[in-house]
């Protein structure tokens, strides 16, 4: 990804975002939303191993992604429990930017499948003042 749209990326979505998020399985497709945090050509999300996206996610780990005048793909990986301590530093950024619902009972950190998913980016549009930007 060139620097010019990771800076627009970084702008836009370096924030607690709502993004749609696609998934398939049996070639059925699925969209839900997330909240999602950009940082260095990935988006963050907390979510539990259990859930249907994660099933999804197992059987095909490339997904869509939409949002903001921002549409891509990526492929998954669940960096594993929240609490690891590879995921320290992370979570430290993560934490405060889903503030206003991370504590209202959507997570459990002491729940061994609440997990942090990457989803780095391998292409994408983005419009911004009427110019596209792709990568």
């Amino acid at each position: 990804m060139n620097p010019e749209m990771n800076e627009l990326l970084t702008e836009r979505f370096s924030k607690d975002s709502l993004i749609a998020l696609a998934t398939s399985s049996a070639n059925v497709p699925y969209v839900r939303a997330v909240n999602a945090y950009y940082m260095d050509g990935a988006f963050y999300c907390v979510t539990h191993a259990g859930s249907g996206k994660m099933r999804q996610i197992e059987e095909n780990p490339l997904v869509g992604l939409c949002g903001e005048w921002f549409t891509g793909h990526g492929r998954t990986q669940s960096l594993g429990h929240v609490l690891l301590e590879q995921n320290h530093a992370l979570m430290e950024i993560l934490r405060p930017a889903f503030a206003s619902w991370y504590a209202l009972g959507h997570v459990d950190e002491s729940d061994p499948g609440m997990i942090l998913l990457k989803i780095t980016l391998t292409d994408g549009v983005l419009m911004k003042h009427g110019r596209r930007y792709e990568f």
